[in-house]
């Protein structure tokens, strides 16, 4: 085995020389034939412009892909934090975002949220299901750039943003976990995606009336996360808490997850794609400005971590649920500002995101019941993040500040209300939340018919 590895190596090599001197390679030696003009003029050195198009395109798709890796994070995490008879629930609704946001972002939200000239406030032509990247015929897809820049294509504009779209939704699910119906989930999502994330988005990413006004959302503390971090909390104000959660006095009964390692698992696939929602967010392979952002990202992201881990070691024994949800604290925080942050910027951000996610999921506990701490990390450190911009950005200052806190409330009031409003109608409607006996007997067997951990199971 070791020799036909070395022999493998060494014709590796050898091939790389080969190409490196300009040699030319057949498939069959003696089948050899003249190499043709057209030939030639394809094989003929690409320009720089050429060069810098393939990268920036290809390290844009290879974001992409990092960012639908959250997803499973985003699986692993919240049916780690949530009871064992809930996991087969959990897991479906993950499935299903993020299918039913790449479809339904396809149709209309891609339009809808970059939509070109428009008010600036919502674009009724993205109804046109034809005018949107993904049919664009595959011959024409080089020449299809994206209109604001021309570093890349339509194809891989949508791509990319695709893989933001479902993130939203995936934050309310943890939060409403243990009690809400799926199919009343699924409709809900399904609208939110459609329609709330892909409005709000343009009002800056497609240069509406929040970028004309100057509010800064690098790649997306307010835009996505906030934007989750709202509607989660809306739901689960609707929802109510899970049975047994509070007391006849009103204090709360803590709920352990069902898999801690499952959870550290899924931060650090979080953790991991967050180095594609960021340094994606460049939009080009900019080696200055790609690597700066992965660096404030990762110093965020620890700051954060070590933070809420020695806070709660503070305060009583070190709880590593705190410690991971203060990493994604650190990340939601950086978000917004990671291309203008220095060093010590993003560490100071990241640490005082931890800290913040330690008290605000206590404070949230007493009233909210909310499995995964959603609300605490993507809603208050998302506006945290949105703030930091103003604070210790490039354009830091009075001005930059009230720009971000107008997209902050703009944001926020119009998702609490779209949030609201198809919430009560569901409820009204089909119902919000599963009957007392379905939750008690677990959404896994009420609602799925079937269970995640098979104890019983003779193998």
């Amino acid at each position: 085995m070791l020799n036909i590895m070395t022999r493998w190596a060494v014709g590796v090599c050898m091939l790389g020389m080969l190409v490196a001197q300009g040699g030319t390679i057949w498939a069959q030696e003696d089948s050899a034939v003249e190499v043709s003009a057209e030939t030639e003029e394809a094989s003929a050195p690409l320009t720089a412009e050429a060069v810098k198009f393939m990268v920036d395109n290809l390290w844009i798709m290879l974001a992409g892909g990092l960012v639908f890796i959250m997803h499973l994070g985003f699986a692993t995490l919240e049916s780690g934090l949530t009871r064992p008879k809930n996991t087969i629930n959990i897991l479906f609704k993950n499935v299903m975002i993020i299918c039913i946001g790449l479809l339904t972002y396809a149709l209309i939200g891609f339009h809808l949220m970059y939509p070109g000239d428009f008010n600036g406030y919502f674009a009724s032509s993205a109804f046109n299901i034809f005018n949107n990247g993904i049919t664009v015929a595959p011959g024409d897809a080089a020449e299809k750039l994206t209109s604001a820049y021309a570093d890349y294509t339509l194809y891989t504009d949508f791509f990319f943003q695709a893989m933001f779209a479902a993130t939203c939704a995936t934050i309310v699910s943890g939060a409403v976990a243990g009690r809400i119906q799926l199919r009343s989930f699924l409709i809900f999502a399904t609208l939110f995606v459609t329609f709330c994330y892909p409005i709000t988005g343009s009002w800056k990413w497609g240069a509406g009336w929040l970028d004309q006004r100057g509010f800064y959302d690098f790649a997306g503390s307010t835009l996505v996360h906030s934007v989750g971090g709202w509607a989660a909390l809306v739901l689960a104000y609707l929802l109510g808490a899970r049975l047994g959660k509070y007391n006849n006095d009103g204090t709360a009964n803590a709920i352990p997850g069902s898999n801690i390692p499952l959870v550290t698992i899924g931060v650090f696939l979080l953790w991991f794609g967050w180095f594609g929602f960021n340094g994606g967010s460049v939009l080009s392979a900019d080696p200055a400005l790609v690597s700066l952002v992965l660096v404030t990202t990762s110093i965020a992201a620890a700051a954060g971590g070590v933070a809420a881990g020695l806070t709660s070691w503070f305060f009583g024994k070190p709880d590593i649920t705190m410690a991971l949800n203060g990493i994604l604290a650190g990340l939601v925080g950086i978000t917004a500002g990671a291309d203008q942050m220095s060093i010590l910027d993003s560490f100071l951000i990241g640490l005082i995101a931890g800290v913040l996610v330690y008290m605000f999921v206590i404070i949230i506990d007493k009233k909210i019941d909310d499995p995964v701490g959603a609300v605490s990390v993507h809603l208050v450190c998302g506006i945290w993040g949105t703030l930091a911009v103003g604070i210790f950005g490039a354009m830091a200052g009075i001005e930059q500040l009230i720009n971000q806190l107008v997209g902050i409330v703009s944001i926020g009031a119009f998702t609490v209300i779209f949030t609201f409003v198809v919430g009560i109608i569901l409820d009204k409607t089909i119902g919000l939340r599963v009957g007392a006996r379905e939750e008690e007997a677990g959404l896994d067997v009420s609602e799925m018919g079937m269970e995640a951990y098979a104890a019983d199971t003779i193998v």
